[in-house]
């Protein structure tokens, strides 16, 4: 069969691809490499727990197998603990009440009371969308009152609409949008609305916001008569009425390579969006989560490119503390179909196949039901992390294999290792800090491309392994030694006082478990390594000798009286600034957002008591998909991801007190995370 909503993601793809310039970093040598690729495995470098809401899936309305006892086992079978209803863009036409999305197509069987059997036959809780669109506060109150009070479903997130930035506002219009006002400040007044509505009935409910993911469109964007961006706005005004904000994502990429690098990008983007809910949201906004309710790959929908993909980027969002992933679709049917690493492609953004063919009949997609190869990546997931797992830090010295770790309560330890290579088979060896793996062959499950499922076996060894091409491969493995007696992990490390050298940090203590707690240690995460920062005896320490302007992400560990070790607190981020003072100044602004590059203007201070005669001024983007298109007022370069900027021949005279202004035209094809230490003539400036 055919499904209906194709088009609609069809055109909430095209509208993404059209504004954002989808051009990633240059893919490394696929070639064969008899070198080992080298993993580290730090299990002391603590990230975030793997929730119970973590692996998630979209559902729809006009999918005539919701609910089924096949797809429902199906989905149980691949741990899926959240499903999304009533489908991406229709859950801004849908009306619950009459079953009925005008202007769209509900299949038979698929209201709201068969969803939630399906959902209480998997295991899962409910994600749902209520109609912002076209409906009313009062129809998503008298939702969460069938829904929780007369039914007693105890369904407990709830999101005010889905892609409504679409609506036309800033240009491309997907979604339906029956208000005259369709500016963010609108959205946002609604959903201050919605909630007061929805909480009045079940104060318990979570509601959520949609958002626009950092470094996807319209991100940045200031649109006509309105005075900041989609994500400011809605944060500034609706931030106190909501727990969780909604993002989406699909990062493209014209190749199954490039796509498979975007994943990159995770940790950056998460970085910004949870930037923006500090800044705008209010008090208390540390308490907002982050859900990412729709994702799919660039290319490969179908086949190896896709489970890779989801493997890669549903544990990269995780591990950034991210509460649920949710691949777009269960079902959506046959598009254009090509060729993917010897595999047939459907062009089928559905884990399932729908069973449907082309339009001239001479290709068909397998039975009805027929996993495609994301389901299986999903399969993956759930072998590598269960809720209540630890993701601990993991990487790589070749781009081509990515790897994630996590600790499990009972002690084990499970990495899942991603061969993104397509041709070549890539030997690995592994090195563990903070843990030692048992003697024997560990658990190993392994999805190769062009599978039908899932394998486990014993064998091999905890240090080395060759990952088949184009493979998802996850070790579990058990502790030589069952730690007993060690203290609890601190509790989550706060920053104070952060300068551009140093930060006070502190941290709730430890329990002693059967020794008393000896002292405790700060570390840096740096990549998959722990650099200490110190230790002390107390719960706070002030840390020394920090690089201005960059991002710390720390972890406290316990050490008692026997040296017995506990495991990593959560983690904690933050930046250092600029110095207070300095014998320059410099205001960094970006002038004016597309969504794929801006104008940025520098002003430069000559805070010193002597001119200047000639001067050069230096910054290093934050990222490697940023680069610099053009400048003025100056001579511009950039070496990699350094910039400089010269003083022209003449005019290049600062005397003391003086300003100078220059400016660049940037761009960028991911989070666009802006500069924010500069240095003029080697002297780190004070950043306005």
């Amino acid at each position: 069969m055919r499904l209906r909503l194709r088009p609609v993601l069809s055109a909430t793809v095209a509208a993404l691809a059209a504004a954002v310039s989808l051009a990633g970093p240059g893919a490394p040598d696929a070639g064969a490499d008899a070198t080992p690729v080298k993993v580290a495995v730090n299990a002391r470098g603590g990230l975030a727990t793997m929730p119970d809401t973590g692996l998630g899936v979209n559902d729809a309305v006009w999918d005539a197998e919701l609910g089924t006892p096949a797809v429902s086992d199906l989905l149980k079978a691949a741990g899926v603990r959240m499903i999304r209803y009533p489908g991406g863009s229709y859950g801004d036409i849908f009306h619950w009440k009459t079953n009925t999305a005008p202007g769209g197509y509900v299949a038979p069987n698929t209201d709201f009371d068969t969803f939630m059997g399906s959902v209480r036959r998997v295991g899962a809780q409910p994600m749902i969308i209520a109609n912002y669109g076209t409906g009313t506060p009062d129809e998503a109150a008298d939702w969460v009152r069938y829904a929780n009070v007369t039914k007693g479903y105890g369904a407990k997130y709830w999101t005010i609409g889905n892609e409504n930035y679409g609506n036309g506002h800033y240009g491309s219009s997907w979604e339906a949008d029956d208000h005259a006002d369709k500016s963010p400040t609108a959205y946002a007044n609604g959903v201050v609305a919605f909630a007061d509505a929805m909480k009045a009935v079940d104060p318990t409910i979570k509601v959520g916001a949609v958002l626009t993911m950092p470094g996807n469109w319209p991100d940045a964007i200031t649109a006509s008569g309105d005075s900041a961006s989609w994500n400011k706005t809605v944060l500034s005004i609706a931030g106190s009425k909501i727990d969780f904000v909604d993002v989406h994502w699909y990062p493209g990429g014209g190749t199954a390579t490039e796509a498979l690098t975007k994943p990159e990008q995770i940790e950056d983007a998460v970085y910004l969006a949870r930037r923006q809910i500090g800044q705008y949201a209010g008090a208390g906004a540390d308490r907002i989560g982050i859900s990412l309710t729709e994702t799919n790959v660039g290319v490969g929908e179908d086949t190896q490119p896709a489970a890779l993909f989801l493997a890669d980027a549903y544990s990269g969002l995780m591990e950034n503390g991210v509460f649920t992933v949710n691949w777009w679709n269960v079902h959506n049917g046959i598009g254009t179909v090509s060729t993917v690493a010897g595999q047939t492609d459907y062009g089928d953004f559905g884990m399932l196949s729908s069973a449907g063919c082309t339009s001239d009949g001479k290709t068909c997609e397998p039975a009805l039901n027929t996993p495609f190869a994301p389901y299986h990546g999903l399969s993956m997931m759930n072998a590598f992390a269960r809720p209540g797992d630890r993701f601990v830090r993991a990487g790589t010295d070749q781009a081509l294999v990515t790897a994630h770790a996590v600790r499990r309560p009972d002690g084990d330890l499970a990495v899942l290792l991603v061969n993104k290579d397509p041709d070549n088979a890539r030997p690995v060896t592994i090195d563990y800090t903070g843990f030692t793996p048992a003697d024997g062959a560990p658990t190993v499950y392994s999805y190769v491309n062009g599978g039908t499922s899932v394998t486990s076996t014993r064998d091999g060894d905890a240090t080395s392994r060759t990952l088949p091409p184009y493979s998802l491969t996850t070790i579990v493995l058990h502790p030589a030694t069952t730690p007993t007696g060690a203290p609890s992990a601190p509790g989550r490390p706060t920053a104070s006082a952060v300068t551009d050298r140093t930060a006070t940090l502190s941290w709730p203590a430890a329990t002693p478990g059967g020794h008393p707690i000896a002292k405790y240690e700060v570390y840096r995460q740096n990549g998959a390594a722990s650099e200490e920062l110190g230790e002390t005896t107390a719960t706070s320490l002030t840390v020394h000798n920090l690089t201005p302007g960059t991002r710390y992400t720390v972890n406290v560990l316990a050490r008692d009286t026997a040296g017995n070790v506990s495991w990593a607190s959560p983690p904690l981020t933050f930046v250092t600034g600029s110095p207070a003072t300095s014998t320059c100044t410099v205001r960094f602004t970006d002038n004016g957002d597309w969504g794929n590059g801006y104008v940025a203007g520098v002003d430069i201070t000559n805070n010193g008591p002597d001119a200047i005669d000639g001067w050069t001024l230096t910054f290093t983007w934050p990222t490697g998909w940023q680069q610099m298109s053009s400048g003025w007022n100056a001579t511009w370069t950039q070496t990699g991801r350094d910039v400089k900027a010269t003083s022209p021949d003449t005019g290049g005279k600062l005397a003391a007190g003086a300003s100078t202004s220059i400016g660049f035209v940037a761009a960028y094809s991911g989070p666009n995370v802006l500069p924010s230490v500069f240095t003029l003539n080697g002297t780190v400036c004070t950043t306005a």
